[in-house]
């Protein structure tokens, strides 16, 4: 198959960023300066140029970044993201006729015979007023395709050429001047230039989809007073105690009316007790449903004051998102069409053999009205959004189909494009990734599950670099009111630091479900006989109010404060693609860095894996990471303690107890 102009010779390949060849967008930040790259070339000698095309979807007009030659075909250009919300750049390249005639020249002309040598010495000198001639054809070409003075400009260096020619001189210098290449350059030949197709998509989030300090609680155990049902003024209440712990975002459980059929008692029993709670997320009941407060928790005025101070604090709220109803939801009745309907007439309830969810009904993606159910479902998400909130933790998005939510997401963010989406699915990598290809800001992960070395620095390498980090922003979580880990059943106060050590360390966002975290809450659910344990909590604040004292000695509270003190003031924590592992001699002791781009400010961790016993490594740092030349001598602040240690060179020595945990060394060199 012939092609329609085949004049055309470049070739672009290997664009960088792009996800799905550019299918999905790749996502950056508000500020961020986003670099592309690509491999452009054509046969042959020829020089090539390019040029970046980029624009917010609300600009009709394109801005041009020129590009940059690296090595083995590979070319670099940058621009900077000014404005959330959708971008589109592409790629546009051609033969540079002039540029390959410049440098033609430069050799002839350097291949002159010295002054005083016969000419027979060099034919090549020979061709010196012809190359001239052909320059000024150039020269006119250019002229003809520029205005106002740039043409006058590259006429008079045309006819300068053609006067250099017309000398026949014996020896010549170069007439070619750095403002005649630039101004060539500003009016390229693109008769047969090649534009890659089709443009690329970009996202531009604000500042907290990249770093955020979340903290989970149960608005119904926020009361101070024993037995009592905890409302959101007394929410408001703790917002200052939160946001002076470092925290920006605070995650409510569902906030909704809660169903009385099948209502599930403490502990997850079939059948409640007078005075149980049920679930938070058996959401609906005759007060209302997705788009509503439990009358127990406040009015709407109460929710608006809480947003209200939260913001003035410096916190995002975030309200948790299900997409189930309780039996007693008003859809039931007035969209049976939105459920799975058994033969026998009832509604299929939620399970998870052998798990069952009798207070839960799925929604029906496949139902016949499904573009009402799409619609009902944007309107809460609208709702909420309308009320002032701007970040949503989707409560298993994995369960519902992946068109609905780029369906779903895209039209949110076209008129809120500041709103973030965390997605809580743990599930199967290819499954998690399409959901924030599809839209999701943020996503939960594996963390709470990577426990060794080699797994730890195998994960976040993955996560934390290209292809998978253009789309794919974790949020680590140590725990979660439905994950009680085995390492933390322990109660051991040293797993609990290590945990959260690692979780604000490795990753820019990260999250504690709170109260539990904080005061070392580590009482599994007794497990059915002959089980292994269990990952859900005793006494869960799921299925029960909670009572907390904030006020206890165990608490690692101030741990947690600090931890959230030094990511606010260091920026290297604040991102994840500069995340670098270093190589520590023993299989207990984990060593990684983060430095800002220009080394200003860079942070190393050691972190001892083995929460009862000291380990001790020589590490193996890569000093260019650090910022410091070979054979330094540099010193690192421990951000933790305070003390200062005067290291030299690329090994040096840590010894941590368990009582320790970690080293937080800012490094200083001067």
């Amino acid at each position: 198959m012939k092609p329609t102009e085949a004049r055309k010779r470049i070739v672009i390949e290997e664009i960088q960023p792009t996800v799905n060849d550019g299918r999905y967008p790749a996502k950056r930040v508000l500020g961020d300066a986003v670099e592309v790259t690509a491999a452009i070339f054509a046969d042959g000698h020829d020089h090539v140029a390019a040029r970046l095309h980029f624009r917010h979807a609300s600009q009709r007009k394109w801005q041009t970044a020129h590009f940059t030659a690296l090595p083995n075909d590979l070319w670099s250009a940058t621009f900077t993201v000014d404005k959330l919300g959708p971008w589109r750049f592409t790629i546009e390249a051609w033969i540079d006729h002039f540029d390959t005639w410049t440098h033609d020249l430069a050799k002839r002309l350097a291949a002159q015979p010295v002054p005083g040598q016969s000419e027979s010495q060099n034919a090549d000198a020979q061709d010196i007023p012809l190359a001239l001639r052909i320059g000024a054809n150039h020269l006119d070409a250019a002229s003809s395709r520029a205005k106002g003075t740039d043409a006058k400009k590259l006429q008079l260096a045309a006819n300068h050429l053609r006067t250099l020619a017309d000398a026949n001189r014996a020896f010549y210098d170069s007439p070619i001047t750095p403002e005649i290449i630039a101004l060539a350059a500003k009016h390229p030949d693109l008769s047969f230039s090649t534009t890659c197709a089709p443009e690329l998509p970009l996202w531009v989030d604000r500042e907290r989809a990249r770093f955020s300090n979340w903290y989970e609680l149960f608005p119904r155990s926020a009361s101070p007073i024993s037995g009592q049902h905890g409302t959101l003024r007394d929410v408001e209440a703790r917002v200052p105690e939160i946001a002076s712990m470092g925290f920006d975002v605070l995650y409510l459980a569902p906030i909704h009316p809660i169903g009385l059929s099948y209502r599930k008692g403490r502990n997850n029993a079939v059948t409640a007790e007078p005075g149980d709670v049920g679930s938070p997320w058996a959401i609906g009941a005759i007060e209302g449903g997705h788009t509503d407060i439990l009358p127990e928790l406040g009015t709407f005025d109460d929710f608006d004051a809480l947003v209200t101070t939260a913001q003035a604090h410096g916190l995002d709220i975030a309200l948790d998102i299900a997409f189930q109803c309780s039996p007693d939801h008003p859809w039931v009745k007035e969209h049976p069409a939105w459920f799975n309907h058994r033969p026998d007439g009832t509604i299929q309830y939620a399970e998870n053999p052998p798990k069952k969810y009798q207070d839960i009904y799925p929604l029906n993606f496949e139902s016949s009205d499904w573009r009402g159910l799409w619609d009902a479902l944007y309107g809460i998400f609208k709702f909420w959004i309308d009320r002032g909130v701007r970040i949503f933790r989707v409560d298993n998005p994995h369960t519902k189909p992946f068109p609905f939510w780029e369906w779903c997401l895209a039209k949110l963010l076209r008129s809120a494009p500041d709103t973030i989406f965390l997605a809580e699915a743990f599930t199967r990598p290819h499954v998690m990734y399409s959901l924030a290809k599809g839209g999701f800001t943020q996503s939960y992960t594996y963390f709470t599950w990577r426990t060794e070395k080699p797994e730890l620095q195998a994960y976040f390498e993955e996560i934390c670099n290209p292809p998978v980090s253009d789309f794919f922003r974790p949020n680590v979580w140590p725990n979660t009111p439905d994950i009680l880990h085995d390492q933390l059943q322990t109660g051991d106060r040293a797993i609990f630091q290590q945990r959260v050590i690692l979780a604000a360390t490795l990753s820019a966002n990260y999250g504690i479900y709170g109260p539990a975290y904080e005061l070392l809450e580590a009482r599994p659910a007794q497990p059915a006989p002959g089980k292994t344990a269990s990952e859900e909590y005793l006494d869960s604040e799921k299925y029960q109010i909670r009572i907390w004292d904030h006020s206890s000695p165990d608490s690692i509270a101030p741990l947690i404060t600090e931890l959230n003190h030094i990511r606010h003031q260091n920026p290297a924590l604040q991102r994840n693609e500069n995340l670098h592992f270093h190589t520590a001699e023993n299989p207990q002791i984990l060593c990684y860095s983060k430095s800002t781009a220009d080394n200003a400010n860079t942070i190393l961790v050691a972190v001892n894996l083995d929460p009862r016993n000291e380990q001790g490594a020589w590490l193996d740092l890569a000093l260019d990471k650090l910022g410091i030349p070979l054979d330094t001598a540099f010193t690192v602040e421990d951000l933790l303690t305070g003390q200062r240690y005067t290291w030299n060179g690329q090994r040096n020595y840590v010894a941590l107890k368990p009582e320790v945990t970690a080293h937080i060394f800012r490094v200083i060199y001067t």
